[in-house]
């Protein structure tokens, strides 16, 4: 067998870091770059400097685009997380009925966002949709406006994307579940304790990896969030959903901004990492604790 050099592991890592590299530390730069630059894809781009990222902050709607992104993903994360789990729990146990209800919930997972945002445009429209008639019906009065209303929209395309995204944190939190030792599971049952007490003292330690990968993961897809926007409200009632991903669209696609979309992207890469970072050191300390 032929001796293994020192140099092999860099060479098997060579094609995921030319990867990496390709779809992603080159963009990145790339995106650095053109945040520097004043172009409207029709004439030649023109160096500005930090000339972008000064118009962001004196003009407020990166506060306000960061304010909505922010707050409808705390929601989103939370309300996916403790639905996943709690879903989870009640499911974890073999049976075809408890088959069943996981697939179906796990199928709105697989469903595109754009299907997804069709369809509840269609259940929460005011005036026709099926939410709004049984509402009429039984308080005999109009429907709320759940997209129209700057008050409520973003909260509804927050719940349809806890929808969308729920089955995917039950099937990790499942999978979590099944690799907690039954043993331990039954030594806390044999000592007295009640099922509360074993979920706090013995699950759900034991969970924190697997929670803070859902969490991880769910923040993200919760910031990238743009179809089911796009689909629903572009953007509005008043930029009440206006989130990062959508300004970006809207400075790139709509007004020709490419520096000032760019820049507004660099910042979303930056705030997105440091949320992660952050998210990594409180399950850390947690754990220390």
């Amino acid at each position: 067998m032929k001796p293994s050099r020192a140099g092999d592991p860099y060479w098997l890592l060579l094609p995921t870091l030319l990867l990496l590299f390709v779809f992603f530390v080159f963009p990145l730069v790339m995106l650095v770059e053109h945040s520097l630059f004043s172009w409207d894809l029709l004439t030649p781009a023109r160096y500005v400097g930090l000339a972008n990222y000064r118009s962001l902050l004196r003009s407020g709607e990166l506060w306000q685009t960061f304010g909505t992104t922010l707050s409808m993903s705390t929601v989103v994360v939370l309300g996916s997380m403790t639905s996943g789990l709690l879903l989870a729990l009640l499911l974890d146990r073999p049976g075809h009925w408890a088959a069943f209800v996981r697939s179906a919930v796990f199928s709105a997972y697989v469903v595109s966002w754009v299907s997804v945002g069709l369809l509840f445009l269609w259940l929460l429209d005011a005036d026709s949709g099926i939410l709004a008639r049984i509402y009429s019906h039984f308080s005999q009065g109009r429907a709320p406006r759940w997209l129209a209303d700057p008050a409520l929209a973003p909260w509804a395309v927050a719940a349809v994307t806890i929808w969308k995204i729920t089955g995917y944190a039950l099937v990790i939190f499942l999978s979590g579940l099944q690799d907690v030792p039954v043993s331990v599971l039954e030594a806390a049952e044999l000592d007295g304790a009640t099922a509360m007490q074993r979920f706090r003292s013995v699950t759900w330690p034991l969970l924190r990896p697997t929670t803070l990968f859902v969490a991880t993961t769910s923040l993200i897809a919760s910031f990238q969030l743009f179809d089911v926007v796009r689909v629903m409200t572009q953007g509005g009632p008043v930029r009440a959903t206006t989130v990062f991903v959508y300004a970006i669209y809207e400075q790139l696609f709509l007004d020709l901004r490419v520096g000032r979309a760019s820049a507004e992207a660099v910042v979303f890469f930056g705030v997105l990492l440091l949320l992660t970072g952050a998210q990594f050191l409180l399950f850390r300390t947690q754990e220390s604790a």
